[in-house]
């Protein structure tokens, strides 16, 4: 009962802060409809009264129009309450689903990119996402229903022992067995649902990769449909078989639960037909007493079904305040004091990092210096921990060892958002809004979304201002065809939206993490040749696999094997004769002929 208590208070918490007016109006009709149902007891019992009264006695028959007129009046009110409780409480519920879905989304956006590193918190995000954005509907479905239900249990108790009380205790009893099994019921909804969850995110995975549009081309080439589609039946047909394995658990508690609660109706009703034969129970109020058991038996079902709702969906929101309990603890890591005033020099010293669930640390013991107005490259092999760096410096990640210095002062002792508000980044894998062309810009510094014209100077900066020109609607083009009038681009033009998403930041520190992957040799020459201008005189952190392009930094670091092994200019790195010029004549020889060589 503390258990149910708890869940109530938690529910009716949940469905206020949702919306307090269409909660008031669901809870009042059904409490209405409860004492309708008990008043319908009492009203068959005097339209009986009434039949018997004509046929026995040659009484009126308009004496059994009242009763009658009566009856008919209360069926149809209790129909109306129903159809309106009905469409406010679907209100109702999507409104708690919404108030769930941004109780999610608010912890998905605080907690660290190390959360994003962990099995167990897409486990967790899993069963929120599958469960927890459910589970509010019925949880407000089963606090509605107990309502209901005990407001009815209570009235319709009433007529029967107006009745005849002995019946009473009968009828409770029925429910019983009902509150055992279901409540071992709820609890094995929520074990399977734990133990599914890897499963069940592996089987979307399998489904958003046969689906997907990016994936669709390679799935082709490599003929993957089959394979795959093999691999997914595999995955759903393990999930069935436990399923019915669950199911079928769940039907004998069941069975066995409403079996010996229909043994206690039956019992009921054994005794109203020995009341009647011993002339203690007459048989008008024999029949509104079966009339009265039926209900009251439904009643006590949606009751003990109401509360099993509230059980199992209390396990499962029990999940969700654990995963909102998260944020607390991250908006804490985030907070600090206030951003930097200006940037002159971010340096780096002694960093290390290893990932979660690796034992191998990718960063050791790494130290660079930028200084205001520079160019500064990173490069070295793939593997080599250069993303990685990016990620610490962009204040994404916080180093394992060493620490970060913003113009002497530890970006530890700042807000970790407002160091990223100072920072723009452009990762090779950067996203692609499936939005307007003015919102994959824009996004760039959201506050400043209505701001067309620093849009497009970021477009024309970053050079694709002539190719959403073209676009059909302009700037507010939907950058895909999922939408009606959406256009795609390709992937030289999605990489130019990125750099102007960067542009539009208009942050005094750039980090460019391999920004022109989709250009070619060329044009990646260009936009490096060009940083200066593009970024007027802004600082710039530079990832590329092409030495070629990084010549005219002012400081280039090496990274082999997550340290730093070399780092000067282009010249010294030459002269030095070291792992630079080794890796740099090999891409040479590569990219070129042996004239242009």
């Amino acid at each position: 009962m503390r258990r149910l208590r708890s869940l109530i208070r938690d529910s009716v918490k949940l469905s206020w802060s949702a919306d307090r007016r269409a909660f008031v109006i669901t809870t009042v009709l059904q409490l209405l409809g409860a004492l309708i149902i008990a008043a319908q007891v009492l009203i068959v019992k005097a339209v009986l009264e009434a039949i018997l009264d004509v046929t026995d006695n040659d009484a009126d028959v308009g004496r059994v129009l009242v009763p009658v007129m009566l009856l008919a009046a209360v069926t149809a009110l209790v129909a109306v309450s129903a159809a309106v409780q009905a469409n406010q409480q679907r209100l109702l519920s999507e409104l708690v689903m919404r108030t769930t879905w941004q109780r999610m989304l608010d912890v998905a956006g605080a907690v660290g990119l190390r959360a994003f590193e962990s099995p167990d918190f897409y486990n967790r995000l899993q069963r929120v996402e599958t469960n927890a954005l459910t589970r509010p509907f019925q949880l407000t479905q089963g606090l509605i229903g107990l309502i209901g239900g005990a407001a009815g249990c209570i009235g319709l108790s009433a007529a029967i022992i107006s009745l005849e009380p002995v019946l009473l205790p009968l009828l409770l009893l029925a429910g019983v067995p009902l509150y055992f099994t279901t409540r071992r019921g709820s609890r094995l909804e929520f074990e399977f649902a734990v133990t599914q969850a890897p499963r069940l995110r592996m089987r979307e995975y399998l489904g958003t990769v046969q689906t997907g549009r990016d994936e669709a081309k390679e799935v082709r080439a490599y003929g993957l449909a089959g394979a795959l589609r093999e691999r997914f039946d595999r995955v759903y047909d393990a999930f069935v078989d436990d399923l019915r394995v669950h199911l079928r658990r769940r039907t004998k508690l069941a069975v066995a639960g409403n079996a010996a609660s229909a043994a206690f109706l039956a019992l009921t009703l054994l005794a109203l037909v020995w009341l009647v034969s011993r002339g203690r129970v007459g048989l008008a109020e024999a029949g509104a007493a079966i009339v009265a058991i039926r209900i009251l038996a439904q009643q006590v079902n949606m009751l003990f079904k109401s509360a099993q709702q509230i059980f199992e969906s209390g396990l499962f929101l029990n999940d969700l305040d654990d995963f909102v309990a998260m944020q607390p603890a991250a908006e804490k890591a985030e907070a600090g004091g206030p951003a930097p005033a200006s940037f002159g020099s971010l340096t780096a010293d002694g960093l290390t990092f290893t990932y979660p669930g690796s034992t191998a640390p990718v960063l050791r013991d790494v130290s660079i210096n930028v200084n205001a107005g520079e160019v500064v490259a990173l490069v070295g092999e793939n593997g080599s921990g250069k993303t990685t760096l990016a990620k610490l410096l962009a204040a994404l990640y916080e180093p394992d060892g060493g620490n970060i210095r913003w113009d002497g002062t530890d970006v530890a002792s700042y807000s970790r958002a407002s160091v990223r508000s100072s920072i723009a980044v452009v990762f090779q894998d950067f996203v692609r809004y499936f939005l307007s062309a003015r919102e994959n810009i824009g996004l760039g510094r959201a506050e400043r979304l209505d701001d067309e014209a620093a849009i497009l100077a970021a477009a024309r900066r970053a050079g694709i201002d002539d190719a959403i020109a073209a676009l059909p609607a302009g700037l507010d083009t939907p950058l895909t065809k999922m939408f009606k009038g959406g256009r795609d681009l390709s992937g030289g033009q999605w990489q130019r939206i990125a750099l102007a998403r960067a542009f539009f930041r208009n942050a005094p520190f750039v980090i460019l993490d391999e920004p022109s992957a989709s250009l070619d040799a060329r044009a990646e020459h260009e936009l490096f040749q060009s940083l200066r201008d593009l970024l007027g005189g802004r600082t710039v952190l530079f990832i590329s696999h092409r030495f070629s392009t990084v010549r005219t930094a002012d400081r280039i670091y090496v990274l082999h094997g997550g340290e730093v092994i070399e780092h000067g200019s282009h010249d010294q790195l030459m002269d030095l004769d070291g792992h630079y010029a080794e890796l740099f004549r090999l891409q040479a020889a590569a990219y070129l002929s042996p004239a242009d060589s």
